[in-house]
């Protein structure tokens, strides 16, 4: 069973250092652009969305852990963003580290996040799955999510 806890603000380093590649790589790949713009992008979207670390207002930055693990070893990462007035959440990033993956711990994760929104009051877990992660995919319509649309682009012009 995983539990979920606030980031600590010396696991922000971290949480960035995994974050902004991994982010680069899914708006390269996704949106035509080289790796240098891509990372350039995330950089910024990381100082716009999360410029005071784990303190930004209106974002809950958690580290998953093994429940009763003495160790303490973090599993993954979560940033949500909720929203008090439509009472819902959107997932921005969910992330399980390589070495914890196949163990069901995504799963449990979810789980962990849903009961922790429903016992403030929370009604709705929204996100957005890149086209090219279809094990994410996988994951979360074996959780219950469901599709709300498909979101598409085209380049144009030079």
């Amino acid at each position: 069973m995983i539990q979920l806890r606030n980031m600590r603000a010396d696991e922000f380093a971290d949480y960035v250092a995994y974050f902004v590649p991994d982010y680069a790589a899914e708006i390269s790949s996704n949106y035509d652009v080289d790796m240098k713009t891509a990372q350039e992008r995330a950089e910024s979207a990381v100082e716009m969305d999360l410029g005071m670390g784990v303190e930004t207002p209106c974002q809950d930055l958690l580290c998953a852990t093994v429940e009763g693990d003495k160790s303490g070893d973090l599993v993954g990462y979560m940033w949500c963003t909720p929203n008090s007035e439509e009472k819902t959440v959107f997932i921005s990033d969910f992330y399980i580290l390589p070495k914890f993956r196949g163990r069901g711990y995504g799963q449990s994760a979810l789980i962990a996040l849903e009961r922790r929104y429903i016992d403030m009051g929370y009604g709705e877990i929204r996100l957005r799955v890149a086209t090219d992660n279809k094990t994410a995919e996988r994951m979360y319509l074996k959780a219950g999510y469901l599709p709300t649309g498909i979101n598409m682009r085209r380049a144009i012009g030079d």
